[in-house]
């Protein structure tokens, strides 16, 4: 699609529905994307550099905060394992929450995705998040605090990740399935080829999902 055309498609839509919304960079391996994102008018950027040293993290983290500034806009990063696509499920690296201090206190982020049980992707079973974790961190840090992952996750485990800090819920994963099982099973028994009559049965369900989880995550207190 291209960088222009999305950001023109995002900001048109945006306005045309008249909702609140920012464009945002997921997992950003470099500081040359992100400053790709930032002139393309992105309002919010993410650095990755979990997989890198804890020092080295720190040090691009910081440059892209630097950079940020001068664009008015946010930075998120993240700090701990959290399996990507891929990536084994069975590795550990959870968030430390001294760590979560210092790198914040260094890099003058607004945002931090932390590893507390989750990963990028299916779950083989129900993930048990690191609630305790959580609440350290949120105590030793004062930035917003970000759940990758966050497709599969019990509606009950969503609510209290919200009540203990967590402010941003990255979904993909859950999202993309609903949508392409309803895509399949519409297109076992036709042969139609116009994609504006297949899709919105399909666009409908992740309407679907996307209100319940937002509804959800507005009133993560209630039974």
């Amino acid at each position: 699609m291209g960088m222009k055309t999305a950001v023109s498609m995002a900001r048109t839509t945006s306005s045309a529905y008249n909702v609140e919304s920012w464009i945002h960079l997921d997992h950003g391996d470099s500081v040359e994307l992100v400053k790709k994102c930032l002139d393309a008018g992105f309002d919010s950027v993410m650095y990755d550099g979990s997989e890198l040293p804890f020092e080295q993290n720190i040090k691009n983290t910081t440059e892209v905060v630097i950079l940020a500034k001068t664009y008015g806009a946010n930075v998120e990063a993240e700090l701990g394992y959290v399996a990507k696509l891929g990536q084994s499920t069975e590795k550990i690296g959870f968030t430390e929450p001294e760590e979560a201090r210092i790198f914040v206190e260094k890099t003058g982020v607004n945002a931090l995705a932390i590893a507390i049980g989750t990963a990028h992707g299916f779950y083989k079973e129900t993930p048990r998040l690191d609630f305790e974790r959580l609440k350290e961190i949120h105590r030793y840090t004062d930035v917003f605090l970000v759940l990758h992952g966050g497709s599969g996750i019990p509606d009950e485990s969503v609510k209290q990740a919200i009540r203990l800090g967590i402010c941003k819920i990255n979904m993909s994963t859950e999202t993309k399935n609903v949508f392409m099982k309803k895509l399949k099973s519409l297109m076992v028994d036709s042969e139609e080829i116009d994609l504006r009559k297949v899709f919105p049965p399909a666009i409908q369900v992740v309407k679907d999902l996307i209100i319940h989880k937002l509804n959800l995550i507005s009133n993560p207190t209630a039974q």
